[in-house]
């Protein structure tokens, strides 16, 4: 990989600080990206502590590959961190993971690399898949989804109010010619937005839901998060940083009611906390990156990070 395209991983020192609470531990990171949280991982780790790092991105496993010949306590799989209990039940770790790191979202060599089709800003092809070998391509699904189809994914996993408007738009100019470049969809639904937020581009949030849907990000995270549960040893962390509020929803609703317990069990109703099954602990609140951090990287600004400890 060159270094044509830099990442500045988010929330870097904090969620290393908080993951890695057993030197001679084995970790996941979830989300390899370019390194940056697995290279400071594997700092804090002993000589016998491991790391299993996760992607998709081809460009992202090259790269880890790189790092894992340079460091044999890494080992790299490409799939989806929602397969991370199948793995670890391969590699006899299943239940003994001592930490596990899901950075969320694109990484900023995804959206600055315009042959990827992630970015508005960059004009090239329309892809938008993370791994570009696998699966339905944003231009594939755009010129066969019908527009009630468009319009649910965009209002659904981009919340954008004029979702409908925007979809008619697609159907109406695929009719002409094919849509095959983000500089055509950005365009398009430019036209198509009546009311432009401030400081947002107005392609922004339809962006946002094509590549969620391409890529089954909610989904993957959904499952993810319920792989890493069983996946964690007792006593085991788990971090998520995640970087829009579809995202910060499904870790804060699963991570409070793995805190709370059993919610079937009647208000009022004495109870012991065995009898709760509480699976995990809160470590902090919410935590968001500095102002120092987004002045350094601007990306930053919408990160939020959420730690528990698994009780059993």
């Amino acid at each position: 990989m060159t270094e044509e395209f830099n990442h500045k991983s988010v929330l870097l020192d904090e969620a290393v600080e908080h993951l890695v609470h057993d030197e001679d531990g084995m970790y996941i990171d979830g989300t390899f990206g370019r390194g940056g949280h697995s290279g400071l991982i594997l700092k804090h780790l002993s000589p016998t502590g491991k790391l299993q790092a996760f992607d998709k991105d081809p460009l992202a496993i090259a790269q880890a590959q790189v790092m894992s010949v340079q460091d044999p306590r890494l080992s790299i799989a490409q799939t989806s961190f929602a397969n991370m209990d199948k793995v670890a039940q391969q590699n006899n770790c299943f239940g003994q993971v001592q930490g596990i790191l899901l950075d969320l979202g694109v990484s900023s060599p995804q959206i600055d690399d315009a042959s990827r089709g992630f970015s508005f800003q960059h004009d090239g092809p329309l892809d938008m898949r993370m791994n570009p070998d696998e699966g339905e391509s944003a231009a594939q699904w755009l010129a066969r989804a019908s527009a009630e189809e468009i319009a649910d994914v965009l209002y659904h996993y981009g919340e954008e109010r004029f979702s409908r408007r925007m979809a008619r738009a697609v159907v109406e100019y695929r009719k002409e010619q094919p849509i095959t470049t983000t500089k055509q969809l950005a365009n398009i639904i430019a036209l198509a937005n009546p009311k432009w937020e401030k400081g947002k581009n107005p392609a922004t949030r339809a962006f946002q839901g094509i590549r969620i849907h391409i890529n089954q990000e909610l989904k993957d995270l959904e499952v993810g998060l319920d792989a890493a549960l069983e996946t964690l040893a007792p006593g085991g962390r788990l971090v998520v940083i995640s970087f829009h509020s579809l995202e910060d929803r499904i870790v804060k609703r699963f991570m409070r009611e793995h805190a709370k317990g059993d919610s079937h069990i009647p208000r009022g109703l004495p109870v012991t906390q065995d009898q709760l099954k509480r699976r995990l602990t809160l470590l902090t609140k919410a935590k968001k990156p500095t102002s120092i951090e987004v002045d350094i990287n601007p990306r930053s600004r919408s990160a939020v990070m959420r730690v528990a400890e698994k009780i059993a």
